[in-house]
């Protein structure tokens, strides 16, 4: 899509950040040493008294968003999905999920697109690691539309909320009419063979994959799901019915994602074959964003190559 406009979700993290700290005082931002990368540092060039650069210091850094959180201040706190998630799991279990904090754990460089760092700093177990903390929500925006929205209604919620955002500057899908809908999937095409659910940047690259499999005469539908916990139900359940195989693409392992929160989902409603795209139990490497995604099939024309060869039997 050379033709279409780009930008990476972290930049519209700092961007709704600064938006929403205009309107609402009680927004406080704690950054790990990382706020140029992770762009909350928009947020702090404004607002300076209410952003706070812990240091490198992740577990101190959500300890004190929850201290903040009783106070009645709004934290959003960040850093690299690695240490915003793996490094401070403990912590978030016991002083956010577990009291239930107002606390909005939002990280950048999620994924194997985060590139040339590697294995050490591409993370892809976050999503499966923040799934299993009760009270906590679990999401990630397809877009700078979605994740300016998505935002916006984090900072709307009480209670804890985790978002995911990548590095990789992406296709802008949604124009500004969208609307974001808590807990709710989104269909971005209609299908009747197959359906193909996703989240994230993965989500853009399944609707690309679609098209080109309408050409075939595979009719392809796609579903959005920026809300991973809760999930939608209904929507899942519907595609199962109503198409002949599912799908799910994501840039996450396939161990504890989207592809296992989908299989949970129609294994007690609807029991269907689920086939998962994703990362097959590895690690990363390093390389270019792109070089990556091709590699790991989680591009359009991997995951095109995926669904051709699946559906039909050959390739």
């Amino acid at each position: 899509m050379p033709d279409v406009k780009k930008i990476a979700t972290r930049v519209s993290y700092g961007n709704a950040l600064a938006e929403l700290g205009r309107e609402h005082e009680d927004i406080v931002v704690l950054d790990a040493d990382l706020s140029g990368s992770t762009k909350s540092g928009t947020f702090g060039k404004y607002f300076p008294e209410r952003f706070i650069n812990t240091g490198i210091q992740e577990c101190n850094m959500i300890g004190m968003a929850a201290g903040l959180a009783t106070t009645g201040m709004v934290p959003f706190v960040s850093s690299f999905a690695m240490f915003a998630t793996g490094r401070t799991y403990e912590v978030i279990r016991n002083s956010v999920g577990y009291p239930c904090m107002n606390v909005k754990v939002c990280a950048s460089h999620a994924g194997i697109s985060v590139g040339a760092d590697g294995a050490s700093h591409q993370c892809i177990e976050d999503i499966g690691l923040m799934r299993l903390i009760p009270n906590m929500t679990v999401m990630q925006p397809c877009d700078d539309v979605e994740a300016r929205a998505m935002v916006k209604a984090a900072y709307e919620h009480k209670g804890p909320v985790y978002i995911r955002f990548s590095r990789l500057a992406t296709p802008v899908y949604n124009d500004e009419s969208y609307t974001f809908e808590w807990g709710k999937g989104v269909t971005m095409k209609d299908g009747s063979d197959v359906t193909i659910i996703s989240s994230g940047m993965v989500a853009i690259y399944s609707y690309e994959a679609a098209k080109l499999l309408e050409k075939e005469g595979i009719s392809v539908r796609v579903i959005n799901i920026h809300t991973i916990k809760p999930i939608d139900e209904d929507i899942i359940i519907k595609a199962a019915k109503e198409t002949k195989m599912i799908f799910t693409a994501e840039e996450h392992s396939v161990i504890g994602g989207l592809g296992s929160a989908v299989s949970d989902v129609l294994i007690e409603k609807y029991p269907v074959k689920v086939r998962k795209i994703g990362i097959m139990d590895r690690f990363g490497e390093s390389g270019s964003a792109e070089e990556l995604l091709h590699l790991f099939e989680l591009d359009s024309e991997g995951i095109y190559k995926r669904i051709k060869k699946e559906y039909t039997g050959k390739f």
